[in-house]
């Protein structure tokens, strides 16, 4: 062996003998950078609270985005100004979200063995980063509202609703597609929502139709009744909405539903029935459109899909059956009783239940076809349920198993096929 090598292999050893200690020094070096900008007894939201429980902390861990985690604490205690912070969030929720997406779509290495596919690490990592904005203490003034701004700016740009991107010409037919996080973790803390993972599965992704080409951007809402009310909604799809090269050609709300099937719900109705959402929040009431928003006045009771729903029953797009789902729940006019219908809703009724429900499904539904409405955008547009994503049986400690993922897998691949499907009836 020449002396080149005998040098090389002892300078290997010597470095893999000291990396763990190095490894655990500048590990715990981050920690304390990071806990010393930090107040662990600030008050974070109940959403943030279940970051605590194993489950979180073992999809981060697994998925390798609690380093993402580990790096924004990091950098947010360098941050020597108000301008600084922003920079940070807008960097680093941005990165977050392409992160995700390049993890579902394969690009990059995994970074753990937690399936791509899976949409959660998103999800918890976006609250780990709010809690650390909620608990920093920076090293110069900072107001509440400003602390507020700095959350919004996370949520934004980590949801990827300052990323959409349809390029120019109109060649390419532009589809909008919108996706939930988790919800109803207090029942189950592992679950998935196979919206959200249909949402990273396919943004930027270009699928070829019976029309031509299609390219779909994609964006996450979250599963809390503030942020609706507040019009979180309507302002990251009115660009897209409006006339000008960056209109879409369709849009398509999509979220979790019942059992087995996919629906394309048929009415929206403007009621909110007050089930908790993430932050166990309730709302019982008409739907609160924000008054900086387009609106139509008086505010409609019902919305109706654009969507071409025949050619989607008919189409046989996966293993999943699609059903046109015309039921409604309503108060019929000069009358007080809510009344179930099977055939949508009569003239002058008051909105209680849409075909998709009265919780956030249904409302974004409604919101974005009322901003359709009211914007006099003339394309397909509405919402889409997809099968209640479920665990193998027997099986209530695990993160993750075979069925889980398989049902995930045939989900998020229907929801492709339907949006080609519907694209494919667009004008060539």
């Amino acid at each position: 062996m020449s002396k080149f090598l005998v040098r090389l292999c002892a300078a290997v050893v010597s470095l893999v003998a000291c990396a763990p200690s190095q490894l655990q020094g500048a590990a715990s070096a981050a920690d304390r950078e990071r806990t010393a900008c930090a107040d662990p007894a600030a008050a974070v939201t109940v959403e943030e609270q279940r970051l605590d429980r194993p489950v979180p902390q073992e999809i981060l861990r697994r998925s390798g985005f609690d380093a993402a985690v580990a790096r924004f604490g990091q950098d947010l205690c360098r941050a020597g100004s108000l301008t600084a912070a922003r920079s940070v969030v807008d960097v680093r929720g941005r990165q977050l979200w392409r992160s995700a997406v390049d993890r579902v779509q394969g690009r990059g290495p995994a970074q753990g063995d937690l399936r791509r596919d899976d949409d959660r690490p998103l999800y918890w990592a976006r609250l780990a980063m709010a809690r650390a904005l909620r608990q920093w203490q920076p090293s110069f003034s900072l107001e509440d509202a400003r602390r507020e701004e700095l959350i919004g700016r996370l949520e934004r740009t980590s949801r990827g609703q300052d990323a959409i991107s349809f390029g120019c010409g109109d060649r390419v037919k532009r589809i909008l597609v919108t996706g939930f996080d988790p919800f109803t973790l207090d029942r189950d803390i592992r679950i998935s929502n196979p919206s959200g993972a249909s949402a990273l599965a396919l943004d930027g992704v270009t699928v070829e139709t019976a029309s031509g080409p299609a390219r779909i951007e994609t964006v996450v809402f979250p599963v809390r009744w503030r942020d609706f009310a507040e019009g979180t909604v309507e302002r990251t799809l009115l660009p897209y909405f409006r006339p000008g090269p960056r209109r879409v050609d369709m849009f398509t709300t999509v979220s979790q539903g019942r059992p087995g099937r996919f629906d394309v719900e048929r009415w929206n109705g403007a009621w909110r029935g007050g089930f908790g959402d993430n932050e166990n929040a309730s709302s019982t009431g008409v739907v609160p459109i924000p008054e900086d928003v387009p609106a139509q006045h008086p505010q409609p009771q019902w919305t109706v899909t654009t969507l071409p729903y025949k050619a989607l029953v008919d189409a046989g797009t996966g293993r999943f059956p699609v059903r046109d789902n015309t039921s409604v729940t309503e108060i019929p006019a000069g009358q007080s009783t809510p009344v179930v219908r099977d055939d949508g809703p009569t003239e002058g009724s008051a909105a209680r239940a849409g075909g998709g429900g009265d919780y956030l499904s249904n409302e974004i539904a409604y919101r974005a076809t009322a901003l359709r409405d009211a914007v006099g955008l003339k394309v397909p547009g509405g919402h889409v349920h997809t099968p209640v994503l479920t665990f193998g049986a027997g099986n209530p400690d695990q993160v993750t198993d075979p069925e889980f993922v398989r049902n995930r897998l045939d989900i998020v691949a229907q929801v492709r096929a339907i949006l080609t499907t519907a694209a494919g009836t667009l004008d060539g």
